[in-house]
Formats: C-alpha cells, structure tokens, sequence
C-alpha cells in the first residue's frame, strides 16, 4: 500500500450513526403523541428508500436534487406508510435536520487525526456539503476535502462520481484507498481504479445487522474499526 496518497471515506454509515439518531428522533417525535412503532424498523425503511431514490442519480444528466430532498420526502411517505400523522410540522423539521446533527462511530475522531498524518483525508459522499459541514462539526472532525456527489451531479456507483473524485484529488484512482462498510461502493470504486478498504460496521441497522456484512475477499484491506484500519496503514 505504499502508492496510497489519498483515503477517501464513505460517511452515512462508516462515520455516521445514522440509525441510532434517526431512529431516536422518531421514537421522540412519536411519544410526544403517545405513538407505538417499531422505531429501528422504520428507520431501517427510511434508510432504505432514501438510498434508492439516491444512489446512482444522475445517470443521463446531472441530478437536480440532493439526498437532503430525498429525506424530506423519503420521512413524507415513511409517515404515511405507518400511519403518523399526528407528527407536525416542527416534529418533521426535527426528525430531518437529525441527519445533520448525527453522531460519528467512537472509533472514528481519533483515527481521522493519525491517518491525516501521513494521507490525505476526504469525505467522499453522497451526502450533501451542507450535511458533512455540520457533522464535521459536531463531531470535531477535520476532512481535508469534502467530495460530495452533490457537487458532481452524478452519484455513487457510477464510474464518473470515482472519476471525477480522483481527477479533483489530482491523484491516479490506483493512488487512492476508498473506505467504507459496503462492498457495491468499495467495488464501484475498484471498477475504476481505486484500492479498496472494508471496516465492518456490525451495528450500523441496528439489531437486524447490516445487508452485506461479509467482505468481499479481493479488498485490499479488511479491518475490524478504524484503530485497525490505521494499523494496517503503518500508523
């Protein structure tokens, strides 16, 4: 790994902890009106959706709307779907500025400095600018770029969001480790190039477990949380 001039991370669920603040702001919202749900099902639903409606945007011309337009309508149906009316307006406006508020993993604050060190560090997201900004911080993290495919019009898995990430770096993607807990996005990004690092993330759906825990065999790198990740990078 000694090529290796750039990580590039993956954010919504290898830094933040998107189930656990969501699933409380809905669980909040709900018992201010004495409502029962199966809040981490629901919060599975609204991820799930919202990363439909996302992922791979921008296909045949540049996307005109951001994943903070997707949760806003993504929480419209999820409250029509569950029957949660009684939610107002300000209880609609909390659960989604949630997402800009979101806590990152423990493990991740003190990695990011060491690995800053000897790399380059960016979010790269599907997430909007806005959203990294306010969880950079919250959370007291220092990115050395944000690449939002807010800024590309194009998303993740296409090839063009990897590409166009590596020319803005000016790096070649052989130069640039992308890190995250999902192989589609480690392996869209390894179709173009990139070295690849799979950090499990066991908690990130809750109790249900993540869809695609098991990493792929052909990933540079498989590490256990971030201290291990910055192990195996010599740090």
């Amino acid at each position: 790994m000694e090529t290796i001039k750039a990580l590039t991370f993956d954010t919504g669920g290898t830094i933040l902890d998107w189930h656990t603040g969501i699933g409380s702001a809905l669980a909040a919202a709900g018992g201010r009106h004495g409502l029962e749900r199966d809040w981490p099902a629901i919060t599975n639903d609204y991820r799930t959706n919202s990363l439909k409606a996302m992922v791979n945007a921008g296909t045949d011309a540049p996307a005109t709307f951001n994943i903070d337009d997707v949760h806003r309508e993504q929480l419209g149906e999820m409250i029509a779907k569950y029957d949660l009316g009684a939610f107002t307006a300000e209880d609609r406006q909390a659960i989604w500025y949630t997402w800009h508020q979101l806590d990152c993993w423990p493990d991740f604050p003190a990695a990011l400095t060491k690995l800053r060190e000897k790399f380059v560090v960016a979010s790269f997201t599907i997430l909007t600018v806005s959203l990294i900004v306010d969880t950079a911080k919250r959370n007291g993290l220092s990115w050395d770029a944000v690449i939002s495919c807010e800024m590309i019009g194009t998303y993740k898995t296409r090839p063009k969001a990897y590409q166009q990430a590596a020319k803005w770096l000016a790096l070649e993607p052989s130069e640039i480790l992308m890190v995250a807990c999902h192989n589609f996005d480690l392996n869209a990004a390894r179709d173009v190039g990139f070295k690849s690092a799979f950090v499990r993330r066991p908690d990130e759906w809750g109790v249900t477990g993540p869809p695609d825990p098991k990493p792929d065999d052909h990933h540079d790198i498989i590490a256990d949380d971030f201290p291990d990740l910055a192990r195996q990078l010599g740090i």
